[in-house]
């Protein structure tokens, strides 16, 4: 790949896609707790158990998200995800404000096309980036090769292996107040609303709560809809980080729909880690 622009450009605008797509698709999944924890005592466990199961059995799903993470990225993301054996899914990702998406505008990028696969995810970064950088329109971003972005790279890879609805719903048993709100309706189906404020300094997943704490997150609210089967339809999860407030609010449908992803040509894809080698990111690395 030659880069016709300047090596910080095209890097940053690499590193602002690897961002957005694992922003767009992103829950934390804190590990599971004993029988015995405290949301145990919850009158309201066994319904929230159920939706953890019914959720996650339904292995598919069409999606439509919104994502701010203070001053630095707002997103949208339109697509469907299947999380049977491993994630898979197609997105269509709007950039709607933020720092990270100045840059991303700068090379005349506002929206982008991500495919997750079982070992990477592809990013189609359009015709713009495409004249800057060689030709090629997709960036192939390896899950394990994201420990080169340093810090929370690994972290990344294992919650893009574990992105699925029910995860909101693991994290809201790890909260010590669960409540159950009330009947409430969305977009058009009666759903039962249930809330809860989880400690970060509680979450019994070490690696993720130094992930949250080096976020600056102390505390993280949790609210989703549960439809009468047993299905999360809507989930809101906030957070505040040392760059602001992280929100993100996501509507679930058309549970066990199929999902069809294809591998983009490869005469038209970059290798991210070869870029950041040949950008200088990352020296000699193999």
């Amino acid at each position: 790949m030659k880069c016709t622009t300047g090596r910080g450009g095209v890097r940053s605008v690499a590193m602002a896609a690897a961002l957005t797509v694992l922003t767009a698709c992103t829950s934390s999944e804190p590990s599971p707790k004993p029988e015995n924890d405290r949301a145990a005592t919850s009158e309201f466990l066994p319904a929230l158990r159920l939706a953890e199961r019914s959720t996650d059995r339904a292995e598919s799903a069409r999606v439509r998200s919104t994502t701010v993470m203070g001053t630095q990225l707002s997103v949208e993301a339109d697509g469907a995800l299947d999380w049977g054996s491993a994630l898979t899914g197609t997105l269509t990702i709007t950039y709607t404000g933020g720092t990270t998406a100045d840059t991303m505008r700068g090379l005349g990028i506002t929206s982008m096309e991500a495919r997750y696969l079982s070992d990477a995810y592809y990013a189609r970064m359009g015709d713009a980036f495409a004249e800057k950088a060689g030709g090629k329109h997709w960036l192939r971003y390896v899950y394990d090769d994201l420990e080169a972005l340093g810090g929370g790279g690994a972290n990344f890879a294992d919650q893009m292996r574990n992105t699925t609805p029910n995860q909101s719903v693991k994290l809201l048993l790890d909260c010590e107040d669960v409540r159950k709100v009330g009947a409430e309706t969305v977009n058009g189906q009666p759903t039962t609303h249930y809330s809860g404020t989880v400690e970060v300094s509680d979450v019994a997943d070490a690696e993720l709560r130094q992930q949250l704490e080096g976020a600056g997150v102390t505390t993280q609210t949790v609210d989703i809809w549960v439809d009468d089967q047993d299905l999360l339809v809507k989930k809101v999860e906030k957070g505040r980080m040392a760059t602001g407030e992280l929100t993100q609010t996501a509507y679930y449908s058309d549970y066990g729909v199929r999902v069809s992803v294809q591998k983009p040509p490869a005469g038209d894809t970059e290798d991210f880690k070869e870029l950041l080698k040949q950008q200088g990111a990352l020296g000699n690395t193999p």
